[in-house]
């Protein structure tokens, strides 16, 4: 196998996983790698469509083409991670139920009678 073909197969390999990443998960943090994943990808498959051969230097078009898109992707991560830093945590749901009532007292979150201190049930509301 050549090398073009290996980094051109590993580049689709890696588009593929950050694909199938960004349609199965459902946090947004890691739907943001998953995108990364992609564009780790693709830039792999643009060196390999640079390569021309031992003996003939590569294009420098993609090249230059991967350098920007390493730039725009670490400008636009910064942005997204900055834009769900500035969601907070109203915007992220807890695996803690506690702390979803803290978020939004109004919501009931458990309809069933909880024990109080004597064992009696207590209703919620």
């Amino acid at each position: 196998m050549t090398t073009e073909l290996l980094y051109g197969a590993a580049g689709i390999a890696l588009l593929l996983l950050g694909l199938w990443s960004f349609l199965v998960h459902r946090p947004l943090l890691r739907k943001l790698i998953a995108i990364n994943v992609m564009g780790a990808g693709v830039f792999h498959v643009l060196v390999a469509v640079a390569y021309r051969g031992i003996d003939i230097p590569p294009d420098p078009v993609p090249h230059a083409l991967v350098l920007t898109g390493i730039v725009v992707a670490v400008s636009a991560t910064a942005l997204a991670l900055s834009f769900g830093q500035r969601l907070g945590p109203e915007s992220r749901p807890s695996v803690n139920p506690d702390v979803n009532a803290d978020v939004n007292p109004g919501v009931k979150l458990d309809s069933r009678p909880h024990p109080g201190p004597n064992g009696k049930p207590i209703q919620n509301g």
